[in-house]
């Protein structure tokens, strides 16, 4: 039997949430393994995996079988990604870029060059992405679908990525200029979510979210925001370190004009 090819350095992670079936997940790693992406990560899938009937499905795709990692939440699936692209074919509330399947498979071509890890998520087959996951994203990828019909499967899905990613790399790279501009590489996804995490418990503890009904949305409404900025890891530490100013936290032992030594913040006196 004829072998997938090796992996492309970089190829993006192909990330199920929840997925309800087994046999989806074989179909779906099938459909990488004729695109060369080899990278399958499950979060909670319904049915557990090793899967027997979705190694089955799979038919022969050994490589994306062999290397499925299974995770507990969303936010350990995509932590070590660079950039996130989150599928759903409905509006939502959540206001990020929108864009389609050829440009998003170009810009993860151009991000491997750069050595950024790229994913792609894919929710349940009945119910999609809830906001909240679409909150870790950096985007949203969605298909041109006829409105009439916008359901397709899990596997076609992930599919039509792979066709045009695969595509992508067919085509002529571009060059690029010798002054380009040198853009920082933006933080890992897991100091993202810890700056969420923090930035949530401060506004927590002075009240913020009110009435507390609509914390959540108000929580993916911040979340979209500081997504949308793309912030370097310096970025992120210098923005953490400016709320736990204002969390007023002991700082590091340092000692003032007098001798003596505080952890207290503010400017000493004099």
């Amino acid at each position: 039997m004829r072998q997938p090819s090796p992996p492309t350095p970089f190829s993006p992670a192909i990330v199920l949430v929840a997925p309800q079936l087994g046999e989806n997940v074989g179909t779906a790693a099938r459909a990488m393994a004729n695109f060369g992406l080899s990278d399958l990560r499950l979060v909670n899938p319904r049915e557990g995996w090793p899967n027997e009937k979705g190694i089955a499905a799979a038919s022969g795709a050994d490589r994306v079988i062999e290397s499925i990692r299974t995770f507990a939440s969303v936010a350990d699936a995509i932590a070590d990604l660079r950039f996130v692209y989150a599928t759903t074919a409905r509006a939502r509330e959540v206001s990020k870029p929108v864009t389609g399947p050829r440009q998003a498979s170009g810009n993860v071509r151009r991000l491997a060059a750069e050595g950024r890890r790229c994913g792609v998520m894919f929710g349940p087959e009945r119910t999609g992405l809830t906001n909240e996951d679409l909150s870790l994203a950096d985007e949203i990828l969605t298909f041109p679908v006829d409105p009439g019909f916008p359901s397709i499967n899990l596997a076609q899905a992930v599919l039509l990525f792979g066709y045009e990613w695969r595509l992508a790399g067919v085509e002529a790279e571009t060059q690029a200029l010798p002054l380009a501009d040198a853009r920082p590489e933006p933080a890992p996804r897991e100091e993202l979510v810890r700056l969420f995490e923090h930035f949530e418990s401060a506004l927590d503890d002075a009240g913020f979210f009110r009435p507390p009904e609509k914390r959540q949305h108000m929580v993916e409404a911040l979340r979209s925001m500081l997504q949308r900025a793309g912030f370097s890891e310096q970025e992120v530490r210098t923005l953490r370190g400016v709320i736990t100013a204002l969390e007023r936290r002991p700082t590091r032992p340092r000692q003032l004009p007098d001798g003596t030594v505080t952890t207290a913040r503010g400017k000493a006196k004099a």
